[in-house]
């Protein structure tokens, strides 16, 4: 899929845990591991509002396009 997810980048910079993050946003965190490793279908706006949150980013920090070729497709 073209649609590449980059929270790990982000919980790196802001030195936060998976599990940290995923308390703070109310998910589980094998919900956050499968929307982190690229896994997911689809991701609640409401999700995506509460993670850009806590990261203190936009949206475009944690997800960007790429295409087929790009992302080994």
């Amino acid at each position: 899929m073209p649609i590449i997810v980059d929270i790990d980048v982000m919980l790196a910079k802001r030195k936060m845990s998976v599990g940290d993050l995923a308390d703070r946003v109310g998910i589980t965190p094998a919900n956050l591991a499968v929307l982190k490793n690229g896994r997911a279908k689809a991701v609640r706006f409401a999700t995506l509002a509460a993670l850009c949150e806590v990261l203190k980013c936009q949206p475009g920090d944690l997800l960007r396009w790429e295409t087929e070729d790009a992302a080994g497709g």
